[in-house]
């Protein structure tokens, strides 16, 4: 999404301006009958080169921060996603990546009989692209692994989620996983959930200025500043003149938006999901296993589960 995916754009035209051009250098250097036979031998090395070249400009053309959340991404699934697993699929910029990866290790042969979960209609969209076999949670309640960004965070290892819209879905398929693995680039490393990124909370869309106020008024939540989200829904901002974003459920989004660090989250977290009207809220709270951290070096390093102790206290 967002910035990732023209990074993505740019580098596949250029990949495909690469393929057209030795396809047309080939053309106009060859004598016209040899248009209709087989590629020559000299011929089909090139267009492979013109190819493989393209995708490598394409790599190049990436961000560096798309460059660390393919890292992550690829890394994820390397590391956790064997055949005849249940997979939850994530969304957002940097679960492109680790969806990708799922595509290519089946399309490799190297991963066989699995099946994923998406938690978003842009990653359905994109699983089905690279035929990945996919199902509900209708179908299998019990995840062996999920895989899936993060907005934020902080040493406890307790996310902010949402920014791309997706945080219902999200969270239904990975509290289901017997591991969560959140992968992010270090820049979503906080010391405290709040200021760095504002906190979605899903909601009804009946009396939605009604459940605004309310939320806005949890002790909880003190010093937040509550706004629907207009728009295009994943992006987390207010669209001047535009309605309110909706969600693949149906539902609106506030995001609350602090200057200090939220004082208790599971405290917040309780109390929004208690609020009447709220549908679910973007705190995922003693879910993560693992966090996959993509740093700016090019390296990853693994907090959580059999990996290092947080370092960003």
């Amino acid at each position: 999404g967002g910035r990732g995916g023209q990074s993505l754009a740019r580098g596949m035209r250029t990949a495909v301006v690469a393929l057209c051009f030795f396809a047309s250098a080939s053309a106009f250097t060859a004598p016209a009958p040899s248009l209709f036979r087989a590629a020559s031998a000299a011929s089909v090395p090139s267009l492979r080169q013109g190819a493989a070249a393209g995708l490598r400009m394409m790599a190049d053309d990436m961000s560096p921060t798309d460059k660390a959340k393919q890292l992550a991404g690829y890394k994820a699934v390397d590391d956790h996603v064997e055949s005849g697993m249940t997979v939850g699929l994530g969304t957002g910029s940097t679960a492109y990546f680790a969806v990708e990866r799922v595509g290519q290790k089946l399309k490799s042969g190297e991963l066989k009989d699995i099946m994923c979960i998406p938690t978003s209609e842009r990653t359905r969209e994109q699983a089905e692209s690279l035929d990945i076999p996919l199902c509900t949670l209708n179908e299998r309640s019990e995840l062996d692994v999920a895989i899936d960004g993060a907005d934020a965070v902080d040493p406890d290892f307790a996310l902010v989620k949402g920014g791309g819209g997706a945080l219902l879905r999200e969270k239904m398929v990975e509290v289901m996983a017997k591991k969560f693995i959140c992968i992010v680039d270090d820049s979503k490393l906080v010391t405290g959930l709040g200021p760095s990124f504002a906190l979605p909370v899903e909601i009804t869309p009946f009396c939605s200025e009604h459940t605004l106020r309310t939320i806005a008024a949890l002790p909880e939540l003190k010093g937040g500043e509550a706004v629907i989200r207009t728009g295009d829904c994943s992006n987390n901002k207010v669209e001047e003149g535009k309605p309110p974003a909706v969600t693949d459920n149906g539902n609106y989004i506030v995001d609350v938006s602090f200057k200090e660090n939220i004082k208790d989250v599971r405290a917040a977290a309780k109390a929004l999901k208690n609020t009447v009207g709220v549908v679910d809220h973007g705190l995922f709270v003693d879910m993560t296993y693992q966090v996959i951290v993509a740093t700016k070096e090019g390296k990853c390093r693994v907090a959580g589960e059999g990996g290092e102790d947080c370092w960003w206290k």
